[in-house]
């Protein structure tokens, strides 16, 4: 039986597509799509709205979750895991922890839990998410399926200027202090999340594979690409990377794919992500891709040392605890 699969950031540009995409092809899934502005006054809300009302027999909800704090997320997860024990929602089949943050143009920002927000809303409130709901998938199982990129890996993306890593103290995650190269700097506090993330989702697999009763859960860690038409690349970033997505990016995309096939389009990357949501693509399978191809991450990525510290620090600043996860074994 379909169940639920619930996407973050559901008014982002891979979102969008991927939502129609499963809404399309996979009609018997119930969606339950969280965004920060659940509002028409928000046109990426809007445009997410009347994509789904192109499906009226579909099951599909709009939430308001703001991953910036996280009570609101606890709570949230507090409320789907009700609504599933009293079959007001089917059992989850999927989370997608597709929600990110980045700023590469202004100062270090924080949110309301003092947290910088990058590690914040791409890392640790979809920590506290996953944890808090595994008990909520069914019998038969399902997927997490988490996004890292090519900044996880150090000298891959050409807006890295400071190579990412982490920490000895990973406490200093949660800390920013502002610098005169905002791009550098941003873009690093964005790279590190992004390999907290895959460390944190190898750590996972091996907790899931354990545990009797939830190892029929599998997580994907995917680095979708480089999606040529994104909205990414036009909020909190430099002016010159509006004008190369509109002048390079986007119309020589044909070409530069090529030479590089991560070149694409969020649509494109959309339908992945749903194959893999559906367990339909590398079924029972678990851990990174980059698009839809085994390939190695990064040296550092696979420090399964680091991996441990990731995984007991992110519990503990998602404040997962025994009494609140399935997953107990691991805390």
């Amino acid at each position: 039986m379909a169940g639920t699969i619930i996407v973050t950031g559901a008014n982002g540009s891979l979102a969008i597509p991927a939502v129609k995409y499963l809404l399309t092809n996979y009609p018997d899934y119930t969606a339950v799509l969280t965004v920060r502005n659940t509002e028409d006054s928000d046109p990426n809300t809007k445009k997410l709205r009347e994509t789904i009302a192109k499906f009226p027999k579909a099951q599909t909800s709009i939430r308001q979750l703001d991953l910036a704090n996280l009570s609101a997320v606890h709570d949230f997860a507090s409320a789907i895991a009700a609504e599933v024990a009293d079959k007001k929602l089917p059992p989850l089949s999927s989370i997608v922890c597709n929600a990110y943050y980045w700023n590469l143009v202004g100062d270090p920002e924080f949110t309301a839990d003092g947290i910088e927000k990058s590690i914040q809303v791409n890392h640790i409130s979809h920590v506290a998410l996953v944890l808090r709901l595994l008990g909520s998938f069914g019998p038969e199982g399902g997927r997490v399926v988490l996004f890292t990129s090519d900044g996880h890996f150090s000298g891959k993306n050409g807006l890295e200027k400071i190579p990412p890593g982490i920490p000895e103290d990973l406490d200093s995650l949660l800390k920013a202090t502002p610098q005169p190269d905002k791009l550098g700097h941003g873009f690093k506090r964005y790279a590190d999340s992004k390999l907290a993330i895959l460390m944190w989702g190898y750590a996972l697999n091996r907790y899931l594979e354990k545990d009797e009763a939830l190892n029929k859960i599998t997580a994907i860690v995917i680095d979708p690409g480089s999606l040529t038409d994104s909205r990414a690349l036009r909020t909190n970033t430099p002016q010159f990377l509006h004008y190369v997505q509109r002048f390079a990016l986007q119309p020589l995309r044909p070409l530069l794919r090529l030479k590089d096939p991560t070149m694409r389009t969020a649509a494109d990357a959309g339908a992945d992500v749903v194959e893999l949501a559906t367990n339909k693509a590398y079924p029972g399978e678990r851990g990174y891709l980059k698009l839809l191809k085994r390939e190695p991450s990064s040296p550092d990525s696979l420090n399964e040392d680091t991996q441990q510290k990731v995984w007991a620090k992110s519990a503990e600043w998602a404040k997962i605890t025994k009494e609140n996860t399935a997953l107990a074994s691991s805390i």
